[in-house]
């Protein structure tokens, strides 16, 4: 998905936020007008996500090097891990236990520091409450289904940190209702933001459940002409592909591939996209997006 006017000067006004507590103000406007410079000359076919990073570089030659956020990382992998038993439970309790474990998936996109400023347990439990009576879309699980049904191989496209403790849940369940079916989660190739990458997926365990493949790029999303081969080749010969998040379906949208989209609308653009409410959970498939 190609960068908007929209997400453009959402892009600006993070980059403002970033150093608004800065104290050289000549050093502010310097930093500004070069990031303003860069957006008006960039090529107009990249997506937001796929700008951060060239954003970053310039961030850190002014301000130097972002913080990891490895300690948020951490507090949500163990904060996730502490209750994956019990969320396990709830989500085998239902009738349609991988309905519930998506949708439980789908609520924990809300961990994302990229989107998200006010990041909350208390608002995290309370999505789950609501993620779980909603559901998915009937017909497009329908849908998901039949494909998964006929599959042969099926990419996990992961997003957050802590999220990936619900992928992990709903991956378990995915290949034990299709044992024959053969499943790869693909992790960032580099830390970025939030995301998760393989240090992540060694330490919630999700490499113990699944095969783990890293996409060997450091955007906030699956660039396919930035990634490796190796991920392109499991992501384009897979029968289907679920992509969590926001980062993942402005990058990887528009391929035509088979895949389906589940994360919550968490910006203003996702909300007027969809017609949504904020926090709403979508369950979209590539080829049927109006």
């Amino acid at each position: 998905m190609k960068l908007n006017a929209f997400c453009l000067t959402c892009l600006v006004q993070m980059q403002e936020a970033q150093v608004r507590g800065f104290g050289d103000e000549e050093k502010k406007m310097r930093y500004m007008r070069e990031i303003l410079s860069y957006l008006a000359s960039c090529d107009p076919e990249l997506s937001a996500p796929a700008l951060v990073r060239p954003l970053s570089d310039i961030y850190a030659r002014y301000w130097g090097a972002r913080d990891s956020m490895a300690d948020v990382k951490k507090e949500f992998n163990d904060y996730l891990l502490s209750m994956e038993q019990a969320l396990e439970t709830r989500i085998r309790a239902h009738s349609d236990p991988l309905e519930a474990a998506l949708c439980f998936a789908r609520t924990a996109n809300y961990i994302d520091y990229a989107s998200v400023k006010d990041i909350s347990r208390e608002k995290l439990l309370s999505l789950f409450e609501e993620q779980e009576k909603e559901g998915l879309s009937p017909a497009e699980y329908e849908h998901f289904r039949a494909d998964l049904a006929e599959a042969s191989k099926l990419a996990y496209l992961t997003d957050n940190c802590g999220e990936i403790v619900l992928d992990k849940i709903a991956i378990r369940i995915i290949r034990e209702m299709y044992p024959g079916l053969e499943v790869t989660a693909v992790v960032r190739g580099a830390p970025v933001v939030n995301d998760a990458d393989m240090e992540s997926a060694g330490y919630t365990g999700l490499d113990g459940v699944v095969k783990v493949i890293d996409n060997g790029s450091d955007i906030a999303g699956t660039e396919l002409s930035e990634i490796s081969e190796t991920a392109r080749r499991v992501i384009e010969e897979a029968d289907l592909v679920i992509s969590k998040g926001q980062g993942n379906f402005e990058t990887i949208h528009g391929c035509g591939l088979n895949i389906y989209y589940l994360f919550l609308c968490k910006c203003d653009w996702f909300v007027r996209k969809f017609q949504a409410e904020r926090f709403q959970g979508m369950f979209v498939n590539e080829r049927r997006i109006q």
